[in-house]
């Protein structure tokens, strides 16, 4: 899928090779990968939409259907949804800030993120993030085991 990401996707062509049933590979995969594979390809498709939109040689249509989507207005949805703006405003952008960062980085730093309305992570609610987690108590002290028995309640 991250090789082949403009062809359609096939669920039952990768169950197959993967010697799965259909429903087994998708709860597989989305235990693997956190998400469906429909929407891990979209994820890819996006992802290479945005090298292609920062070029800046290429319309938004050429781009959409470069990537594999067919229809313009679904890729402009979807888009939106994960990068938080249009494709046309990303295509507007200035991007030169990150022609100095390695192409692994930049697919980290920019990297559509599942899950939120605007693409953009989402913030911690107040007392739930790690620094609301109690600290830990003291170890209890182990007891020793005599003969391989628990000790007696009375021992403890």
């Amino acid at each position: 899928m991250d090789r082949d990401y403009a062809e359609p996707l096939d669920v039952t062509a990768l169950a197959k090779v993967a010697l799965m049933s259909v429903g087994h590979f998708q709860r597989s995969f989305r235990a693997a990968y956190g998400e469906t594979p429909y929407s891990y390809l979209m994820t890819r498709r996006i992802e290479r939409a945005k090298t292609l939109l920062r070029r800046g040689d290429l319309s938004v249509t050429e781009v959409c259907m470069a990537v594999g989507c067919t229809s313009l207005g679904s890729f402009s949805t979807r888009f939106t949804e994960l990068v938080g703006e249009s494709p046309s405003a990303y295509r507007a952008r200035d991007h030169s800030a990150a022609e100095h960062i390695t192409a692994c980085v930049a697919m980290y730093l920019t990297r559509p993120i599942r899950g939120t309305d605007t693409g953009r992570p989402r913030q911690e609610e107040p007392g739930s993030g790690p620094e609301a987690q109690p600290e830990p108590g003291p170890e209890p002290e182990a007891q020793p085991v005599r003969n391989g028995e628990a000790p007696a309640a009375a021992d403890r």
